[in-house]
């Protein structure tokens, strides 16, 4: 199956997709069918920062279609925040969008994760994963949700993550495992390897962009079925 991505938001994360996805496959020993579309990072975070999901919607439907032009099957959002219109961009879509987030309740349910701590963007963080956590409950350090989403904007921007800023996210994470009792800390923002990747915080850490690059590896071997884990329109 031929994978598209819209990209570019941020392009760290874009990158990290394209290697984890390469990775997933070379291991599978199967080719990759894959096509990238770059999107404006700017223009998402001033939609997000204003909750104009319906132009936001629309801008993904636009390159959506030029990934279907190029042959994609199905098209995946390379952003956990830029899932914040998701439902909107839905029926939109010439193509069947592959969620990020729909996959991570199923999966931390069967690692056992009864509670998991988030960091990510602010609406990330405030929505609790859009409020699609049904099997595990998600705790965040509230009173720093501004200035810790504010911090992940500034390095997802960069493309880069200066050591202060990354003690400000491994101290966060360990704050949520001992005062909130996070079994693990979620990753819930894809530029966050920037940050961990490389690290030993001395507590679990799930990349949320690994559970999704293995859906999308799946789709792309055809192990998966795109009916059962796609939305439609």
């Amino acid at each position: 199956m031929h994978i598209g991505l819209i990209g570019g938001i941020g392009v760290a994360a874009t990158v990290v997709y394209y290697q984890r996805l390469t990775a997933a496959m070379t291991a599978r020993k199967q080719p990759l069918q894959l096509t990238i579309v770059h999107a404006d990072v700017q223009e998402l975070l001033r939609n997000n920062l204003a909750d104009n999901r319906a132009a936001q919607a629309k801008i993904y439907a636009g390159l959506i279609d030029q990934l279907r032009g190029a042959g994609a099957d199905c098209v995946a959002i390379t952003s956990l925040g830029g899932h914040f219109c998701f439902d909107e961009t839905v029926p939109l879509s010439s193509l069947p969008l592959v969620s990020a987030v729909t996959p991570l309740d199923s999966y931390f349910a069967t690692q056992g994760l009864k509670t998991v701590g988030l960091l990510g963007t602010r609406v990330v963080m405030q929505t609790k994963l859009y409020g699609q956590l049904t099997q595990t409950r998600a705790v965040t350090l509230a009173d720093e949700i501004d200035s810790l989403g504010q911090s992940y904007v500034d390095m997802a921007v960069a493309g880069t993550c200066p050591p202060q800023l990354r003690d400000t996210f491994l101290d966060a994470g360990q704050r949520m495992v001992d005062t909130l009792g996070a079994d693990a800390i979620v990753l819930a923002g894809t530029d966050l390897n920037l940050a961990f990747d490389g690290q030993d915080p001395g507590y679990r850490v799930v990349d949320a962009l690994d559970v999704h690059v293995d859906l999308l590896a799946q789709l792309a071997a055809g192990d998966a079925d795109l009916d059962e884990v796609s939305a439609k329109r």
